[in-house]
């Protein structure tokens, strides 16, 4: 296809793109990924896995989910090469996700050899999130691999209320993984909690606490139409101003600027130096500077958490053929990146009565 033009193509689920000719070029890397809305994407979510240690109530069903078959999960040689093309392209981080990453028997492999990539700017930076579990144990290994930043999920830290959300019994190893965290370079150091009406919102302010007596960043999160039994319901979300409304009883927020593409906007408790973050996708969206892609770990990209269309690289370049040049795969992976970006709306229109909730759970989505 060499200098063809990519257009943004709508690709149904498990099949290849099937790219239209015209007059415009494949991307710059001198310009990176950017839009029709003019955003430049520079980050790209890899997840590695759809499943998880942990069955969070507002994720997915305790029994009866069917996951990824597991030929059709990206070999590490596929995220690498994957990962190299959208380095070439512009993106600097990667933020390797689940399902719960560190399942993956080979995670320290996937992490050494994506931080070992290059793009126009440098090195890129290896981020990961992760439920925590395990992270004890493999921590060392994964910074000398060349992570360079994580994010801790923990929604609370009672242990009745944690079986119970989890329902698995399992806060111990997630306190164990956040200790090692803490007591390592990685800085700064984020937990992210999805704040919940009768579940949590509660404990909010202890979660600040308890991050700050660790050294950490606590980000809380409003609860999106994600869950794989589209259960969601908008009167059970904790909003962004109940959150900073509960916070300011305790504390006095202050607002820190330059957020930029960030997910969070973060305030500054009682002067400083602890700080507290909220992603409020839901009331307060960040669509107009979002720079973030996803990969699924069947190898579909999207453009969007809410998208409801995938594109395909998977079978892209699996099904290419047997003489096919490494790069060949590398153009029709650049290719298919492409489409995705080409193909990003200005907004997820969660607050639109014509909303749709997508068809997978934020766990084969990736967070």
């Amino acid at each position: 296809m060499g200098d063809a033009a990519v257009t943004a193509v709508p690709i149904s689920l498990g099949r290849a793109p099937q790219m239209p000719s015209g007059s415009a070029a494949l991307p710059d890397p001198a310009v990176g990924l950017v839009d029709t809305h003019g955003r430049v994407h520079r980050d790209l979510r890899i997840s590695l896995t759809d499943r998880c240690s942990l069955r969070c109530t507002y994720c997915m069903p305790e029994q009866g989910n069917e996951w990824l078959a597991r030929t059709s999960i990206l070999t590490t040689d596929e995220i690498v090469e994957i990962a190299e093309v959208a380095a070439s392209l512009g993106i600097r981080t990667f933020r390797l996700t689940g399902g719960e990453p560190l399942l993956r028997t080979d995670i320290v492999d996937v992490v050494r050899r994506v931080a070992a990539i290059s793009g126009p700017d440098g090195p890129v930076e290896v981020a990961m999130t992760t439920n925590g579990i395990r992270l004890a144990e493999v921590l060392p290994d994964l910074i000398d691999a060349g992570l360079t930043r994580l994010n801790i999920s923990i929604d609370t830290i009672d242990r009745e209320r944690f079986a119970a959300l989890t329902r698995r019994d399992r806060l111990d190893d997630v306190l164990e993984g956040i200790a090692a965290a803490a007591a390592s370079d990685l800085k700064p150091l984020k937990l992210n909690a999805v704040a919940m009406r009768g579940v949590n919102d509660d404990q909010l302010a202890d979660l600040v606490a308890f991050a700050m007596d660790v050294g950490a960043q606590l980000r809380f999160i409003e609860q999106m139409p994600l869950d794989s039994g589209h259960t969601w319901d908008r009167s059970a979300m904790v909003t962004r101003e109940e959150i900073l409304e509960a916070l300011s009883e305790r504390w006095t927020l202050e607002p820190v600027p330059g957020r930029g593409g960030a997910p969070a906007e973060k305030w500054r408790i009682d002067g400083g130096p602890h700080e507290v973050g909220v992603i409020a996708s839901v009331t307060a969206p960040f669509c107009g500077a979002c720079d973030r892609l996803r990969l699924t770990a069947d190898g579909q990209f999207r453009n969007c958490l809410f998208s409801l269309t995938e594109y395909d690289v998977t079978s892209a370049v699996r099904g290419m053929p047997v003489a096919a040049t490494r790069e060949d795969r590398q153009r029709v992976i650049a290719e298919t990146l492409h489409a995705c970006v080409l193909g990003k709306l200005p907004g997820h229109a969660i607050n639109d009565p014509s909303f749709l909730q997508p068809a997978r759970g934020m766990n084969a989505i990736g967070g």
